[in-house]
């Protein structure tokens, strides 16, 4: 996973990754806004999600201690980054804000 990882995030398109776990609660209200959001913005964005506990190196590195946490990348670059769940403008928003 890390080496397309890495591929996958050094895009032009902005990356969005979630980085959830099943048993989260919080995570499965956050599915049905990514969709959404990925219904309106099409090929704009790629959201990626990341299964923590399967990809525990991965959020390591990033740092990540809680679920959800989503973190924008723009060329390899994080841009943005935020724990819990947001409502579809506000991701919107900030999706169209990297650009």
């Amino acid at each position: 996973m890390k080496s397309s990882f890495s591929t996958i995030i050094n895009s032009d398109t902005p990356v969005l990754v979630d980085f959830f776990a099943d048993w989260c609660g919080p995570c499965k209200m956050l599915a049905p806004v990514l969709k959404a959001v990925k219904e309106e913005l099409g090929e704009r964005v790629k959201i990626v999600k990341i299964d923590v506990d399967k990809n525990q190196l991965l959020a390591s590195k990033y740092q990540v201690r809680g679920v959800p946490t989503m973190i924008l990348f723009k060329n390899g670059k994080q841009v943005w980054r935020q724990s819990g769940v947001l409502q579809k403008a506000d991701l919107i928003k900030v999706i169209e804000n990297s650009n």
